[in-house]
């Protein structure tokens, strides 16, 4: 086993093992701190396709700054090995959690999914697609904190080969159904990837299971995915309509982005959910019609409805024939007073329009949209927040929902993204000067806060604590926080009276404790060594400034 990486990282153990690498438990000797390296095996370090692809996991993670990321710290080739530096993250897999449990509270699975697909909505931000999301590749800490692992890299392990091209496309058991089509893939494969895993945490168990990897890949494509509140009906059905809707395998139906999935997982529990009826896909499945060059050609096939369901239906109907007629009286009547009232509206009469969406575009294109669905400017405000998944210029949210019909006076508020702000990093032993000039050239505003210290051995103007912010911390440039440092300068004392008749090397002991340089001089024959007189003179005020000045002590 490899002992030492870079004359730096000195291996503990092998911690785990992949399809291109193996993954070590090792000690950073700089910094006095375990981390975990990635090794490229050898006979792949020749393998030019192996490298790129082992570099490329290295470029996408190291974009990311999320809570939910493991963090890069270092990446290089030292010997002919090829390594990353990660975040050691102590804890178990995803996969290990579920194995152990099984089905876990869906309160707990919601906030399993909040990290996770708070985390991919930057990846996509970024433009970074996972392309293999799945339990073992999500590692979870002892307090509750979840990090996706291994970005941007196909896993040989547990992958399924579906064309005639030697492409890898990702874990069989949440493959996405276009994986299987050839297609170009795009943000949309994470999101199915994250539905079904947001189904195994729910119910325990993968969808589907088969006896090689193209046998559950082809049931991505042909079964509707079983519903999870037949196995657990306490799951809310807004809950189940998320997975619903994620795993959608007609793309059109499915989340585009993941920031609507993440909007619709933070707000699944609000009352205004509570109610909902379960979501129904127009293609629940497709039908496989051809395999070309490898690549599977289908078509949508919507699911057949049940005897059951075409009884019911027809029960309906007829009851539905019988009193059409009265709900058409009373509603004609409801409507008149509805629209007179306010509490009937219709987009375009009577001032109400409907609310464009907004949210994604920068602020002159929301002005134009707004423009355009006949809202008064006047009325609109544009506000900044700091954000980690939404792109400077662009918009986080606004108060009035998209699609809802309101006055086309009505005050509307849109949040626009301010970026990820300026990160505090610890500035201890640097230049105040310097770091004060670095806030200016960075815009930011700060309202830095600063206590001096004599320090006889520092030279002046070091920074030599930092509290209030702490490094690490992101804070909005405008915001005028407050920063506190601890700088050095030269100790200064007055030089006390009490000085005259002390013991020379008790005298000797108090400058020095007050960080003065002290030079004693014996100018009388007797054994006393009483001080009878210093320079600077009683009274004087002395200061230290580094080694080249002195208090001189006669005796």
């Amino acid at each position: 086993m490899i002992e030492m990486i870079a004359r730096r990282y000195r291996i503990k153990s092998l911690i785990g093992q992949g399809g291109m690498a193996d993954v070590y438990l090792a000690f950073d000797q700089i910094l006095n701190r375990e981390v975990a390296i990635k090794v490229l095996r050898d006979k792949l370090a020749d393998d030019p396709v192996a490298v790129v692809r082992f570099q490329r996991e290295a470029s996408a993670a190291s974009k990311l700054s999320h809570p939910n990321v493991v963090d890069i710290y270092d990446v290089g080739e030292a010997d002919g090995c090829h390594y990353i530096v990660m975040e050691y993250v102590r804890g178990q897999t995803l996969k290990q959690l579920i194995s152990r449990r099984g089905a876990l509270d869906y309160h707990e699975a919601i906030g399993i999914m909040h990290q996770l697909t708070s985390a991919i909505a930057l990846a996509h931000a970024h433009h970074i697609i996972h392309r293999d999301i799945k339990p073992q590749n999500v590692l979870v800490k002892d307090d509750g904190t979840v990090k996706i692992t291994d970005f941007g890299i196909a896993v040989a392990t547990n992958s399924v080969q579906l064309t005639y091209y030697n492409t890898v496309m990702g874990s069989a058991h949440y493959l996405a159904p276009e994986s299987a089509q050839g297609k170009e893939p795009n943000g949309q494969i994470d999101i199915y990837s994250l539905g079904i895993v947001f189904y195994e945490l729910l119910t325990g168990e993968v969808p589907f299971r088969g006896s090689t990897p193209t046998e559950i890949a082809l049931k991505h494509l042909r079964e509707p995915l079983p519903y999870p509140r037949l196995f657990n009906p306490s799951i809310p059905q807004s809950v189940e309509n998320i997975v619903i809707k994620a795993t959608a395998k007609d793309v059109d139906e499915r989340y585009k982005y993941a920031d609507e999935m993440l909007y619709d997982i933070d707000h699944c529990l609000d009352t205004a959910y509570r109610n909902m009826q379960r979501l129904q896909l127009e293609h629940p499945t497709l039908d496989i019609i051809e395999v070309e060059d490898g690549k599977v050609k289908v078509q949508k096939k919507p699911a057949e409805k049940s005897v059951e369901v075409r009884r019911r239906q027809k029960a309906e109907w007829i009851n539905y024939t019988f009193i059409t007629l009265g709900i058409c009286i009373v509603l004609a009547l409801g409507a008149g007073i509805g629209l007179l009232t306010g509490v009937i509206r219709f987009s375009g009469i009577l001032g109400y329009e409907t609310m464009p969406m907004i949210i994604g575009l920068d602020e002159q294109q929301a002005r134009e949209a707004l423009t355009n669905a006949h809202f008064s400017l006047d009325h609109v405000h544009f506000v900044t927040a700091l954000s980690e998944t939404v792109p400077e210029g662009s918009i986080i949210k606004t108060n009035q929902k998209a699609g809802s019909i309101i006055k086309s006076d009505s005050d509307i508020q849109a949040t626009v993204s301010k970026g990820v702000g300026f990160l505090i990093q610890d500035y201890t032993g640097m230049s105040l000067t310097e770091i004060e000039q670095e806030f200016i050239d960075q815009g930011v505003h700060l309202d830095v806060e600063v206590e001096y210290q004599g320090e006889p051995d520092i030279d002046p103007g070091i920074i030599m604590s930092q509290s209030l912010i702490e490094p690490g911390t992101r804070i909005d440039p405008d915001a005028n926080e407050k920063i506190r440092f601890v700088v050095s300068q030269y100790p200064t004392i007055t030089i006390p009276a009490n000085l005259i008749g002390m013991d020379v090397e008790e005298a000797k002991d108090y400058l020095n404790s007050e960080g003065m340089a002290v030079l004693t001089r014996k100018t009388g024959s007797g054994s006393a060594n009483k001080v009878t007189g210093v320079w600077p003179s009683v009274g004087s005020v002395y200061t230290q400034e580094g080694t080249d000045s002195v208090i001189t002590l006669y005796y």
